[in-house]
């Protein structure tokens, strides 16, 4: 049976169903449209009978071209060594025990690559190739990954040999030369050591914080929070550590809804928002703490935290890319994966995250938490 791609496979009478084959389009009702992948099938005779619209879109072969002309024409693929796919696997005259290709890269005309997959359909295990059947996919989104990854490994590699070089010299400082230097000096030496054995604790922390974001298994143990008392902790540390108290204005609404939370992962959600508002911004960083509506369906009670500061905010075309890995904004410094990570944590409670321009000019981030008391303690 040959099949286009201008109109859907067609259903059997369902009052008198045959057992389905799993995979079977014709079973599920489906067109070869329907399919995210490039989806392309040759007859026994090598000619092409379906050619779907994603094939279409990765190889820029119109389908009307593609459907009738022979395999290796519609598909004139080559390895990357530029040898000819097709006379290279002979899918009708190859090895009859072969059952198909595994996804490999290879090359359409012009240079682009395409990730490609087939399987070999026979009436009897050992018998003649009654249809291919070719998967394409486009390379592009593994590429973003894989250049994501690399910029991860730069990235990670860059932080981590500063503090490192830094531990490494002053302890091996400190072994041949110990009797040299006094007290004041060994300490200010130990303390820079503990200074940097720190920011390389924060580094692996987040790092090991990405993986789980990116892998769904960040975990969350919710506590009662008081959120008020977590900004007030955070206020209390900056003006111990020098920051003037008039620098801080802390606003909470009230009622506030009880919130059950992660106190760890709030703590750094706070600690990295207020850390961006005093070494980015300028002016008086604003804390306004209030209930608002539930980010969830079938939920009323949230409690939503503002950050806010007087500086010169961030450019209108950066806002998109905000929480993404790497972004830094216009001063350099730091990672640049505090903010994914804020906004994995926000997101793993069921909460929003947003970023705008504040009321004095400066960056506003706001996020939303759902405070429902978890189900099992109902």
């Amino acid at each position: 049976m040959s099949v286009g791609t201008s109109r859907p496979l067609k259903t059997r009478d369902a009052r008198r169903p045959p057992a389905p084959r799993h995979g079977d389009l014709a079973e599920l009702g489906l067109c070869p449209d329907d399919l995210p992948d490039g989806l392309v099938i040759a007859d026994e005779h090598g000619r092409v009978v379906c050619f779907n619209a994603a094939a279409a879109r990765i190889t820029a072969l119109p389908a009307e071209r593609a459907l009738g002309s022979a395999l290796e024409h519609a598909l004139p693929l080559e390895d990357l060594e530029g040898r000819r796919w097709w006379q290279l696997t002979d899918p009708y005259r190859g090895l009859a025990i072969r059952v198909g290709q595994p996804e490999r890269n290879l090359l359409l005309p012009g240079g682009r690559e395409v990730l490609v997959s087939a399987r070999y359909v026979r009436d009897e295990p050992t018998g003649p190739v009654r249809r291919v059947i070719v998967c394409l996919r486009d390379t592009e989104a593994r590429r973003r990954t894989e250049r994501s990854h690399a910029e991860l490994i730069a990235t990670v590699a860059h932080e981590l040999r500063s503090p490192l070089t830094s531990v490494k010299g002053f302890t091996a400082t400190l072994l041949a030369k110990w009797e040299r230097f006094t007290d004041d000096q060994k300490k200010l030496m130990l303390e820079t050591v503990d200074a940097d054995a720190n920011r390389v604790t924060r580094l692996i922390a987040e790092l090991l914080d990405i993986s789980r974001i990116d892998s769904g298994r960040l975990e969350v143990r919710r506590q009662p929070v008081d959120i008020g008392a977590a900004v007030g902790r955070h206020i209390q540390a900056y003006v111990a550590s020098g920051q003037s108290a008039d620098r801080f204005l802390l606003r909470i609404g009230h009622p506030l809804p009880e919130l059950w939370a992660d106190p760890d992962k709030i703590d750094q959600v706070l600690s990295n928002l207020l850390e961006n508002a005093v070494r980015h911004g300028e002016g008086t960083v604003t804390i306004d703490i209030e209930p608002s509506a539930s980010p969830r369906e079938r939920e009323e009670a949230a409690t939503s935290v503002t950050v806010s500061d007087e500086g010169p905010g961030i450019p209108e075309e950066s806002m998109n890319r905000v929480f993404t890995r790497f972004w830094r904004g216009s001063k350099r410094g730091g990672t640049g994966l505090g903010l994914y990570i804020v906004k994995g944590i926000v997101e793993a409670h069921g909460g929003t995250i947003t970023v705008g321009r504040a009321p004095g000019g400066g960056a506003q981030f706001r996020f939303t938490l759902p405070v429902g008391t978890p189900a099992h303690l109902l």
